[in-house]
């Protein structure tokens, strides 16, 4: 769905009782360019706004119910996901890959001109043929989601991400290393805030970006551009 210009932005945000995905959802909803989200999610978000509805999908291989409501939407921002600690290569490619790939399946059924987005990660082996399992099947699933058939389709590759303030779900570790930020973001290659991430993902639904994956440093200058 191409957007009208006198609207703002309707964006899709997956993984919302995630980190990544409520920070994501957050700055969504505070965004004055952005019209309706829509949170796809296993669990309730716990947020509520007058912007946001929520959709709650037990299983993301079965949308078939769902697919009424995923249409005429501008954009997808696509972070739920998963870590690959103690998961098989097989479990996590189920989840990482195959859930990632019907979904947005899906969508460009609904609709082909929408903005895709997929969060992905920083040391993602886009060969599929490093040593590392999880870079392999990020790098898989960047390269597959190229193929899908939408107008463009973004990988973000984010570092060490700070915390929105007023988000809920963090990751177990993140109060044991929030206080690395102000340090790791003396490099330009390491961290973003998580609204940053947001902002620019916003930023690439609505005027595009040059390269399909954006690196760390990518991320934070589309931000603050």
């Amino acid at each position: 769905m191409s957007q009208s210009s006198d609207r703002g932005l309707r964006v899709v945000v997956t993984g919302t009782t995630g980190m990544v995905g409520e920070g994501v959802l957050l700055t969504c909803l505070a965004d004055p360019g952005v019209e309706r989200v829509l949170s796809v999610s296993r669990r309730p978000s716990g947020v509520t706004h007058d912007k946001l509805t929520e959709l709650i999908v037990p299983d993301f291989l079965q949308l078939d119910a769902a697919s009424p409501q995923l249409a005429g939407w501008d954009a997808c921002f696509f972070c739920a996901g998963v870590s690959s600690i103690g998961m098989t290569e097989a479990e996590y490619t189920r989840i990482s890959y195959d859930t990632t790939l019907h979904f947005a399946g899906v969508l460009v059924r609904l609709d082909p001109q929408m903005t895709f987005i997929y969060v992905s990660g920083a040391g993602t082996d886009s060969s599929e043929r490093g040593r590392t399992m999880w870079a392999r099947v990020k790098g898989r699933t960047e390269n597959a989601l190229q193929r899908v058939g939408f107008a463009r389709a973004y990988a973000f590759r984010p570092g060490f991400m700070k915390a929105v303030p007023g988000q809920q779900h963090l990751l177990s570790y993140y109060k044991w290393f929030a206080w690395l930020y102000p340090i790791l973001r003396l490099s330009p290659n390491l961290a973003s805030t998580l609204h940053d991430v947001a902002t620019a993902m916003l930023r690439c639904a609505r005027d595009g970006h040059a390269s399909p994956i954006l690196e760390v440093k990518d991320i934070n200058a589309l931000a603050r551009a």
